[in-house]
């Protein structure tokens, strides 16, 4: 393009668009003449269309692959070749059958050509290392959706359109410095928003936009009907996992009202109609369907009534799961069952900032096992959300569950856990009441008390009794516990192999192991507790092993040794910016729980962080000073001439801080600040956002009068890989 004839305009929010905006209009009077016409309300032609939409509804899908659309961003030079090289050419020959392609960003926004909202145009948005090419492809007459509505009528494989039907990306945004996400539709309507950067809502972003609102149920709707009307799509899909939380009530820490849930039934039964009219009318169905939380419950209290959307005909296809779990497959199976709908499994991958476990959660042997557990509950297939590797053996091998059979493979008591935002404790207040999974979890992991016993069920897919070569089974159960916890497996008693930085191996026999759900049963040896005894002692000559984790490295934050002592230091004062090392410490209000660092600090601010499910304290260290920062106590001292035992203990709602031995702030009642997400854990570090720290630390120790254990996982190996 010739820069120099380029006329500009500026995005309400202060983003500049190019010429590019003539093709965008010259493209949308195309789409203004396809108004919707009048259905013939025939009850023979309607009742036509709905067996083929059933037809198409039933179609074989093996994989369903969600590519979310970030292939707009090209690292190189520009070509339609190098476009859909990046997700879409390699996956010929695969089992993926179904693409569910998603351009719409923050509500408001779109990469697609469009009338009713924003194109995203900013071409240097994401830096010198990735160019957003929408306006290329406007260029050469065709934009993202449209690039992948071709490929995949080239390549006979279904194209669904998915709509983000909340994303909050953009909520970095201030009028001072207006995201590149941040669309005309929040800039005109910040009524329509959940919030403000002023008052933030409990729960969701602040940039959520409310569904009770007319405007945003108009705009959706026009959104839906400018796809259909332009786009050979094979139907739509709602994504409410991006981002969960919808209204007013919800946001403030309550439960949808009546009138919400009504709201939201009214607008997707919009949603219906408006695919039957468009459907008629090219004379080709166009299918509906949903990804959303994998619980009735838990949807309603959000004001999805996913049960009266199944039971009015509403959806073609569930997509169950999603940022996190909350029952087995067997559930949404059955629930599709009762309605006569197909249930897709999504499996997405395990986001944690911390480092990884001795088993990683996203292997291609823990993927396996996740779609083989889907396979054998009754799932229709299987949707990936969140794997953009083309080449990866994972679009070949998740959709055969007979081959899968024969693979080496992972079965995870839980593979995602109940702490943090991206779970439903952190999506609606009292979330955690619908989660029917085992609780066990590096993240979030089981307490017992010396000589106390739990029961842990563990799906394992695929008969493994009677294969033949027998493969080699294994039970691994990671605690706290300073011996292997005694372990029975379907009433089978167990012997390990040794512990190993809290792992304990337990082989297994073929007979010992069933298809389906299994009990592993784990019991703490009974031993006194003393004042004298440590769960857990980490000397601080490597970086801290399993179940530690690190949270998080980034390019100013580093943790090498130094002297015998590992310095932890951050020196950025961006957003997301710090280092700590996190412990499931599993404490209990009821004991005393204490938490042990030898540290010098640097400079800047260092932190001890305790938390115990309820309530969360900030211990910080800075060079003339000592805090107990969320009860507001300050005790004035050196912290950099020397090395210094600084000691926290806790005791239901009371709190003290020792240094060397010596009580220097003590809080009765005070520990009361409430825990980050729910969480449960002891963490030392450097600094937060927006601040600089440096410290070095030679050792910390634990004692919560509890042992935790943190992880079961069954290995399946048959030696191929």
């Amino acid at each position: 393009m010739d820069t120099e004839e380029e006329a500009t305009m500026t995005h309400p929010a202060g983003t500049h668009y190019s010429r590019l905006a003539a093709i965008i209009i010259a493209f949308g009077s195309i789409m203004t003449g396809l108004e919707a016409q009048p259905v013939d309300n025939d009850p023979n032609e309607l009742r036509q269309y709905r067996a083929r939409r059933a037809e198409a509804a039933g179609r074989e899908r093996r994989i369903t692959f969600n590519n979310d659309g970030d292939d707009h961003i090209l690292r190189g030079d520009f070509s339609m070749e190098a476009f859909l090289e990046q997700r879409s050419t390699p996956l010929i020959g695969s089992k993926v059958d179904s693409i569910v392609y998603c351009t719409s960003r923050p509500f408001g926004l779109f990469l697609h050509q469009t009338q009713v909202g924003d194109v995203f145009l900013e071409r240097d948005a994401f830096g010198p290392d990735g160019r957003n090419v929408v306006g290329d492809l406007l260029e050469l007459g065709t934009d993202p959706l449209q690039a992948m509505v071709e490929f995949c009528r080239r390549q006979d494989l279904e194209i669904i359109w998915s709509m983000r039907m909340n994303d909050t990306h953009d909520s970095p945004h201030t009028p001072e410095r207006p995201h590149y996400y941040w669309s005309s539709f929040k800039q005109q309507h910040p009524e329509a928003l959940l919030g403000s950067r002023e008052q933030r809502p409990a729960f969701g972003s602040w940039v959520a936009v409310d569904y009770a609102d007319p405007a945003v149920q108009d705009f959706l709707l026009r959104a839906f009907e400018e796809v259909c009307q332009g786009y050979d799509v094979d139907g739509l899909e709602l994504d409410f996992f991006r981002h969960l939380v919808y209204f007013r009530s919800v946001a403030a820490g309550g439960r949808a009202t009546q009138e919400e849930v009504q709201t939201m039934t009214e607008l997707v039964r919009r949603v219906r109609h408006l695919t039957e009219v468009e459907g008629m009318r090219r004379g080709r169905p166009i299918l509906l369907t949903a990804r959303v939380p994998d619980s009735l419950g838990f949807c309603m209290a959000m004001g999805l009534d996913l049960a009266t959307w199944l039971d009015e005909g509403l959806l073609d296809g569930l997509v169950a799961a999603g940022d996190f779990r909350l029952n087995s497959w067997d559930y949404s199976v059955a629930l599709g069952k009762r309605y006569g709908v197909s249930v897709y499994a999504d499996i997405d991958p395990f986001i944690s900032r911390g480092q990884r476990a001795r088993f990683d959660r996203n292997s291609l042997e823990a993927l396996r096992g996740r779609a083989l557990e889907a396979w054998d509950a009754g799932a229709a297939g299987i949707y990936l959300f969140n794997h953009f590797n083309p080449r990866h053996p994972l679009w070949w091998e998740l959709g055969d569950p007979e081959s899968l059979r024969r693979r080496d493979r992972l079965h995870f008591a839980n593979v995602k856990g109940k702490s943090g935002y991206l779970t439903a404790a952190g999506t609606l207040a009292g979330g955690n009441e619908f989660d029917a999974r085992p609780p066990i979890h590096p993240d979030s992991p089981l307490v017992l008390k010396p000589g106390e016993a739990i029961q842990v069920p563990v799906m394992v897919g695929g008969e493994v009794a009677g294969a033949a070569p027998a493969p080699e089974l294994t039970l691994h159960v990671l605690s706290a516990a300073p011996e292997p916890p005694a372990v029975t497996l379907n009433g089978h008693g167990l012997a390990a192999e040794g512990i190993e930085e809290g792992w304990a191996d337990y082989p297994l026999a073929a007979g010992q192991v069933r298809a389906g759900e299994n009990t592993v049963q784990i019991t703490m040896a009974d031993r006194p507790l003393s004042a004298d005894r440590w769960d857990v002692e980490y000397l601080c000559g490597t970086a801290p092993p399993s179940p530690w984790r690190r949270d998080r490295l980034t390019a100013t934050s580093t943790a090498t040794m130094q002297d015998d002592a590992l310095l932890i230091a951050d020196t950025g004062t961006e957003a997301g910016t710090y280092l700590y090392y996190v412990y499931p410490w599993s404490a209990q209000r009821s004991d005393r729980a204490t938490f042990e660092a030898v540290a010098r600090v640097v400079s800047g601010s260092n932190m001890i962080i305790v938390a115990d499910g309820v309530a969360e304290e900030e211990v910080r260290l800075y060079p003339d000073r000592v805090e107990l920062g969320r009860a507001g106590l300050v005790h004035p001292m050196v912290t950099d001439d020397a090395f210094h035992i600084y000691r926290v203990e806790l005791e239901g709602a009371d709190i003290r801080l020792y240094v060397d031995d010596v009580l220097v702030l003590e809080a009765p009642g005070g520990f009361v600040s409430p825990a980050h997400a729910g969480r449960n854990v002891a963490m030392f570090g450097a600094s937060m956002s927006g601040t600089t720290g440096e410290a070095l630390w030679k050792g910390v120790r634990l004692r919560t009068g509890t042992i935790s254990v943190q992880d079961v996982v069954v290995s399946v190996r048959h030696g191929d890989g």
